[in-house]
Formats: C-alpha cells, sequence, structure tokens
C-alpha cells in the first residue's frame, strides 16, 4: 500500500466516521434490493454463516439476521458498529449478528474456511486501488468454504459520476460529497474473479442519479 493510498483511506474513515455519526439513518432502514437479491441466492444454495463486509448502520445486515442467517458485519467505523449493535440488541438478534470494527486493508481475522458466503454492497468501490481490492477478493477467497460465494456490488464506469470531481487514482474519482469512489470495468471485475467462479454479471440502477452497478456473483473455485 503506497502512502498516498494510505493517507488517502485514513482521511475517507475519518469522512465516513463523521457522516455516520451525525446521520443515525443514513442510508435508511429498510434493507437495499442488492441485499434482497443476494438473500435469494444464499437460500437457494444453502449458505448459513455470511461475513458482510462494509456493513456501515446495518440495513442489509439485519435483514439477514431476521431472514435466519448468521451474519459476521464488520465496517471501519466505530459509529457504523455501534449502531448496527444497538440495532441488531434493539431486535432481539444479537445471537445472530456479531458485529466487528475492521479496516479491510489489512488481512481479516477470520481463520480459513469459516463462512458459506461473503456479501458487500459497494464496499468494492471505495478508496481502494485495485492492488488492494485483488488482496481484499484473496482474503475473501481464504475465508469462504469450499464453493462458497462472493456477492458483492460495485459503481460501474457507466454511472453519471464517472469522471467529475477530482482524479485520485485509476477510475477512482472523488465526488461532491467528499467520498473516493472506485468505478469498475468489466476488466476490474475479472481480474477480482482470479480463484472463482464467475456465475453472473448483471447491471442495476440504485438511487436518484440513478446509480449504475454491478452486482456479481462469484464461487470460489477448489484449492
Amino acid at each position: 500500500m503506497s502512502d498516498d493510498a494510505d493517507a488517502r483511506g485514513d482521511t475517507q474513515r475519518e469522512h465516513w466516521e463523521a457522516v455516520l455519526a451525525a446521520k443515525p439513518a443514513l442510508f435508511g432502514e429498510t434493507p437495499s434490493e442488492a441485499a434482497r437479491a443476494a438473500l435469494k441466492v444464499f437460500k437457494q444454495e444453502g449458505c448459513d454463516r455470511l461475513l458482510e463486509l462494509g456493513a456501515g448502520q446495518g440495513r442489509d445486515t439485519v435483514f439477514f439476521g431476521q431472514n435466519g442467517l448468521h451474519v459476521t458485519a464488520l465496517d471501519y467505523s466505530r459509529a457504523g458498529i455501534e449502531a448496527l449493535s444497538n440495532r441488531a440488541k434493539a431486535l432481539g438478534l444479537s445471537r445472530c449478528i456479531k458485529s466487528l470494527c475492521h479496516d479491510i486493508r489489512t488481512p481479516l481475522p477470520f481463520e480459513g474456511a469459516a463462512f458459506s458466503a461473503c456479501y458487500s454492497h459497494m464496499l468494492f468501490c471505495m478508496a481502494l486501488e485495485t492492488d488492494e481490492l485483488e488482496r481484499l477478493a484473496g482474503e475473501v477467497r481464504r475465508v469462504l468454504r469450499p464453493g462458497g460465494l462472493h456477492i458483492y456490488t460495485a459503481r460501474t464506469t457507466a454511472d453519471p459520476q464517472y469522471g467529475t470531481g477530482v482524479q485520485r487514482g485509476a477510475d477512482m474519482y472523488e465526488i461532491a460529497s467528499g467520498f473516493v469512489v472506485h468505478f469498475f470495468s468489466e476488466e476490474t471485475v475479472a481480474r477480482l474473479a482470479r480463484g472463482y467462479e464467475l456465475l453472473s454479471l448483471e447491471r442495476f440502477d440504485e438511487g436518484p442519479l440513478p446509480r449504475k452497478l454491478f452486482r456479481v456473483t462469484l464461487r470460489k473455485k477448489p484449492e
């Protein structure tokens, strides 16, 4: 990780911390459409232990917990994790939701083959360089069981905000909100799919812009 990347990541962490602390329900309390679509696949595959990356305040985490999954949720914002923990406790979901504050730029704090699936909604398009994303994809593969699923979403280079704001790296732009977004091409998806079988690559829209996203579904290949 370069010094510039390290500094950028720390700045973004501080920005997320401030925003999530100021807005207890920044993205609302209902699950994303990405989570609804992922749950159908997890149920079809019989997944039981889910790792969620970049859980934020937990709107998707709670949804998965309410639908029978045991979820371990990671986020590097303490404000987000605190909000998630409090909500899980209030809903009686503490037994099936475990939340941890963790920076995914460092190795995941789990043994190998600990989870049957991994999910993240727009975590992969945060302020992470491609080599950092490759390491993360490798870490996800390490902690998945054989044949485990990895479903993630990321904003694409067809997004209306691509190329706007201040460029912070290859396909990375700091947009008007102050957040840095790494916009994905199909080539980026292919690079991160090494060691996986690419089951599907779908495009969908979200929000008022609308944001243009990929939904990527991968299966861990045998060692």
